[in-house]
C-alpha cells in the first residue's frame, strides 16, 4: 500500500513538474537560508575565538586609565617598578611584561612604512604565544643596555624587504638605526581588523630612551600560569595596583585590567546570539514555503475532485485518499529540504572562502532543518488531505 501511495504521489509531482518546483521553492530558500546563516555564524565565532587566542593564552592586559567606549580616560602612567611589584607579589603568573608602544616610520633603502613599535622585556613572545620563523630573540645584555636591535613582523618584512633576507640588515626606526635580528611568524588580522604582523619589536629600554624619551610603561601584559585562575590573578593585580596608586576605598580605579577570556566569551556570545536571530529570521521562509504547499495542494484537490470521487465510489477508503495527498505534501517538502541542504553547502563554502572564515558545519542544524521541512509537509499538507478525504463521492463525480 505504501509503495503504491508513494508511486502515485511521485507521478502527480512529475506530471506538474514546474508547479511542483515553484511549490517547494519556499522550502528550498528556507532550509538553505537557515543552514547558511548558522554555518557562517559558527565560522565567524570560530574566527573570533582563534583571533583572540592568537593574542596569547591566559592573558591579562593592564592599562592606565578607564575605558569609555573606544577611548581611555587619562591617568598616571605605569612605571617599571609597577610591573616588578606585580611579578613579585602576585602568584601563579607565567610572565609579566611591561611594554611601551609608539608609532614610527621604519626605513630600509628606498622603502619606508609607518608601523607600530613595541618595546618590551623578555617574556613578551611567550606571553603572546608568538614564535620566530628566523633569527633569535633579545638576549639579557641587549635588554639591560637598551641595544638598538629589533624583531620585525611579516607585513613589515614583505613591504620593506620583499624576498630579501632581512636578518643582519640595518633599518632606521624613527631616528634610531636598528639591527634586525629576528622575524616573527605570521599572526594575521585580529578580530578588530588590525594587522598584528605590522609591527616592530624592540627592547623596552631602547624604546623608552630613544623613541619615547621617558621611562613610562604603556601597558603591562600578564600571562597567567596554566591551570591557575585568571579571575583570581585579576583581582590580586587590581588590589595591588590600587594600593600602589593610593586609590581610596570609595574611589574608582584609574587603570583597566582586561581578561582576554572574558572578551572572548563576550564576543562569541554576541556572535552566537546574532547567528540564532538570523537563523530565526531565515526560518520564516520555511513557514512561507509551508503555506505555499498548502495552497497548491488545495488547488490540486479542486483539480482532481472527479478523480477523488471516482476512487471513493469504487471503494477507496477515506484514510487512503488522505494518506495519498499527505504523502504528496511530505514528498514535496522533503525534496525542497534536500535541495536546500545541497544549495546551502555550496553557498556556505563560497561565502566562507570569500570572507576568509573557517568552514564549520553543524550536523545537528542540517538534520533539524531537513526534519523540519518534512514536518512542515505534514502540518500544512494535512488540511488539504483532510479536505480531499472528506469529499462526498456523488458531489465529487458531478464536479465539472
Amino acid at each position: 500500500m505504501w509503495r503504491d501511495t508513494l508511486w502515485l504521489a511521485l507521478r502527480e509531482i512529475r506530471r506538474n513538474a514546474l508547479r511542483s518546483f515553484l511549490t517547494v521553492l519556499g522550502i528550498v530558500i528556507g532550509v538553505g537560508a537557515v543552514i547558511t546563516m548558522v554555518t557562517v555564524g559558527h565560522g565567524a565565532t570560530a574566527r573570533i575565538s582563534a583571533d583572540i587566542a592568537s593574542l596569547g593564552s591566559n592573558l591579562l592586559y593592564v592599562f592606565p586609565g578607564q575605558r569609555h567606549g573606544a577611548a581611555r580616560s587619562p591617568a598616571k602612567a605605569f612605571e617599571l617598578r609597577d610591573a616588578d611589584a606585580v611579578r613579585e607579589q602576585v602568584g601563579s603568573l607565567k610572565a609579566v611584561v611591561p611594554t611601551s608602544t609608539r608609532s614610527a616610520t621604519i626605513v630600509y633603502g628606498n622603502a619606508n612604512r609607518t608601523t607600530g613599535v613595541v618595546g618590551a622585556t623578555d617574556g613578551y613572545l611567550e606571553a603572546r604565544a608568538w614564535a620566530l620563523v628566523a633569527g633569535r630573540s633579545f638576549n639579557a645584555a641587549e635588554l639591560r643596555a637598551g641595544k638598538p636591535v629589533c624583531l620585525i613582523g611579516q607585513t613589515v618584512r614583505i613591504e620593506l624587504f620583499g624576498d630579501q633576507n632581512p636578518l643582519g640588515t640595518s633599518v632606521r626606526v624613527g631616528k634610531v638605526a636598528c639591527h634586525v635580528i629576528g622575524v616573527l611568524e605570521a599572526k594575521g588580522q585580529s578580530s578588530m581588523g588590525s594587522d598584528q604582523d605590522d609591527t616592530v619589536l624592540m627592547p623596552l629600554r631602547t624604546v623608552q630612551r630613544r623613541l619615547a624619551g621617558n621611562r613610562y610603561v604603556t601597558s603591562i601584559l600578564v600571562s597567567v600560569a596554566d591551570g591557575a585562575s585568571t579571575e583570581k590573578a585579576r583581582r590580586d593585580i587590581e588590589m595591588l595596583l590600587r594600593e600602589r596608586r593610593h586609590i581610596g576605598k570609595d574611589e574608582d580605579d584609574d587603570f583597566t585590567v582586561l581578561d582576554m577570556k572574558e572578551i572572548t566569551a563576550a564576543l562569541t556570545g554576541t556572535t552566537q546570539v546574532m547567528t540564532m536571530l538570523l537563523g530565526a529570521v531565515a526560518g520564516v521562509s520555511l513557514l512561507v514555503g509551508g503555506i505555499g504547499i498548502m495552497n497548491i495542494m488545495l488547488v490540486s484537490v479542486t483539480e482532481r475532485t472527479r478523480e477523488i470521487g471516482t476512487r471513493l465510489a469504487v471503494g477507496a477508503l477515506e484514510s487512503e485518499v488522505l494518506t495519498q495527498f499527505l504523502v504528496e505534501a511530505i514528498v514535496l517538502s522533503l525534496m525542497g529540504g534536500l535541495i536546500g541542504v545541497i544549495l546551502a553547502m555550496i553557498a556556505t563554502v563560497a561565502i566562507t572562502r570569500a570572507m576568509d572564515l573557517p568552514f564549520v558545519v553543524d550536523p545537528v542544524i542540517v538534520t533539524v532543518a531537513f526534519v523540519v521541512s518534512g514536518a512542515i509537509g505534514v502540518i500544512f499538507g494535512y488540511f488539504p488531505a483532510r479536505r480531499a478525504a472528506g469529499l462526498d463521492p456523488i458531489e465529487a463525480l458531478r464536479h465539472e
